[in-house]
């Protein structure tokens, strides 16, 4: 019988026959609950064709931009850096200019995806430097092991789930989603074994597997034999009476893969090393690992156990260094890094305050480069410094305390000390002199990185404002891109009373960044609000503007930190200016000087 000629079944009819099928599977305790939502119009027994549907991709950073972003975060890696920041900067920028000209070359036939291969060993930031750059460009994200492939074996559904899985990220945004990005870890961990004789399919598989997603492919998004997703399939049909959308192209999806390589610079050292002997033989000079790493080709990833065609499909590769101790110590002491400031959240929320000395992090830094595990190794160090005081301090009445040198190699003595003493006075003057340390050290990030934070949040940087920043971070718990926006934001609403006060008095006035930082100031001491600064305006300032206004016809006033702080004095500066000879020539109104 022709389909088109069969009668689509009845929703009613749909239910009494899944609600039948569980009572025989499960018996009486499984039942088929769904809402009595019946679709009012006359429905279709096609199923719709997927529509691709244009996207506007927002995304218009530039490599170099990418790259200072990076550089807040993440230590060293500077090529490694340029070259995922150049290529995610393009492809994303590609999509949006083949949007804007549907007719350019930039969608020609066989057209090759920037997928990137990422070499390097374990703990150099590999994973966080992907998530950064995802979070930055607002794409969808998810994040595969490739170790989960190799123990299914030939299993293409478990690769199409990262693709599933990138749809759900995107909250069901199938027009987002198509432009995310996969990042599959572990990804040497499906190199077919070097000793195995004949094909090891359970790797070699999963390499095939990838191949068309990694290129372009339409995934379907409903589980084959899912029974979920079949009974989640009939309940949007019920409530809308039409079929969704039901697979996903994977043709701008970038695919990202990253793995330590064990043993590849060995491979690499072979291949340089296989040259004529004799006079014209060169013998090259010893070279470090990551050196070698750098040095790699495909016919190398290829005989690391890696297809042809597989190889071929990540034309981009990026190799991290090893992390140094000094690296692993510039990681801790930058004031975006999340271990320091996850801790200082761990002891907030108990209500203590934690600050860590300078020399304190250089023996952290010391204890995880011991653990040869990169800056993973850090959070071990951290956690085992730290533990015995996060276990015992909550119980107590301390409310603050500094982690020195002294404190992580002794903690069962300085506990002691707390213990009895919940205000020891040498640990507090230790903390009073380990946060003023810690404010230093912020004041000279800022300043060495002023140029960039200023333009990135639109705020001038004056050296009052600068040690306000760095006050700031030193009393809450947050990171440095946090102070800026809350200051940004401050600083926003703080001009926003500019208007407000020609709206109601027909008065301009524009704050000197000199009284911004005044308000700043006394909004940190908790001595004012937004609120009362307008009423302060009003009540002081007000009619002395008018005054002056009457006698020079001018009514644009730049307010200096003076107005604020002695308005009266202000006022009468004003007025004493104001009062000049019958002969001369007023000054002209609007004048844009300052007073």
């Amino acid at each position: 019988m022709n389909i088109r000629d069969e009668k689509f079944p009845d929703p009613k009819e749909l239910e009494k026959e899944l609600g039948d099928f569980l009572a025989k599977k499960f018996g009486g305790s499984v039942k088929l609950a769904t809402p009595i939502v019946v679709p009012q119009t006359e429905t279709s027994d096609t199923v719709e064709k997927p529509i691709d549907h244009a996207v506007d991709i927002n995304f218009d950073l530039k490599p170099e931009e990418l790259i200072a972003y990076l550089d807040q975060y993440i230590i060293k890696q500077r090529q490694a850096k340029a070259i995922l920041a150049t290529k995610i900067c393009t492809h994303f920028n590609r999509i949006r200019h083949r949007q804007a000209s549907p007719d350019s070359m930039s969608d020609m036939v066989g057209s090759i995806k920037n997928n990137i291969l990422m070499l390097g060993p374990t703990g150099v930031g590999k994973t966080y430097m992907i998530r950064l750059i995802a979070h930055k460009i607002g794409v969808p994200f998810v994040k595969g092991d490739a170790t989960k492939f190799s123990e299914t074996g030939y299993v293409g559904g478990d690769v199409e789930d990262l693709v599933r899985d990138l749809v759900r990220e995107a909250d069901g945004d199938l027009d987002r989603a198509q432009y995310g990005i996969i990042y599959i870890d572990e990804i040497d961990k499906i190199a077919s074994a070097h000793n195995l004789i004949g094909a090891d399919v359970s790797r070699t598989g999963v390499q095939r597997a990838l191949l068309k997603p990694m290129e372009e492919t339409d995934v379907d998004l409903k589980v084959p034999h899912d029974p979920i997703s079949m009974l989640q399939e009939i309940e949007r049909f019920r409530k809308t009476g039409s079929r969704d959308k039901s697979s996903i192209n994977t043709k701008n999806i970038l695919f990202i893969m990253s793995g330590a390589f064990s043993g590849l610079e060995a491979i690499i050292r072979k291949r340089l090393t296989e040259q004529p002997i004799g006079f014209g033989a060169h013998l090259g000079r010893h070279r470090e690992a990551s050196e070698m790493l750098s040095l790699v080709k495909s016919e190398d990833l290829i005989g690391y156990g890696f297809e042809s065609e597989f190889v071929g499909r990540l034309p981009v590769r990026a190799v991290f260094e090893q992390l140094s101790e000094g690296d692993l110590y510039d990681i801790l002491s930058n004031p975006n890094n999340p271990i320091i400031l996850g801790k200082k959240v761990d002891f907030a929320s108990y209500g203590i305050g934690v600050t860590f000395s300078d020399d304190g992090l250089r023996l952290l830094a010391e204890h995880a480069f011991a653990e040869s595990t990169g800056a993973r190794g850090l959070v071990s160090a951290v956690e085992r410094a730290l533990l015995s005081f996060e276990t015992r301090l909550p119980s107590t009445k301390v409310k603050r305390f500094a982690v020195t040198r002294e404190v992580i190699e002794s903690p069962q003595v300085w506990l002691a000390k707390l213990e009895s003493e919940p205000d020891d006075p040498e640990m507090k003057a230790i903390f009073e002199r380990v946060r003023i340390e810690e404010r230093q050290k912020i004041e000279r990030y800022v300043n060495e990185n002023k140029t960039h934070l200023s333009d990135k949040y639109g705020l001038p940087l004056t050296p009052l404002r600068v040690t306000l920043i760095a006050d700031y971070y030193t009393v809450h718990t947050t990171d440095i891109n946090g102070v800026f926006e809350r200051f940004t934001h401050f600083c926003e609403q703080v001009k926003s009373i500019e208007m407000q006060f020609l709206k109601k008095h027909g008065i301009n006035i524009v704050f000197e960044e000199e009284a911004i930082d005044f308000i700043i100031m006394r909004w940190l001491e908790g001595a004012t609000n937004l609120d009362a600064v307008y009423k302060q305006l009003s009540d002081n300032l007000e009619y002395g503007f008018k005054l002056v206004r009457e006698k020079t016809g001018r009514n644009r006033f730049f307010l200096t930190r003076q107005a604020l702080d002695a308005p009266d004095q202000f006022i009468s500066q004003l007025l004493k200016e104001a009062q000049v000879p019958n002969n001369a020539p007023l000054p002209p109104a609007d004048t844009n000087r300052k007073d």
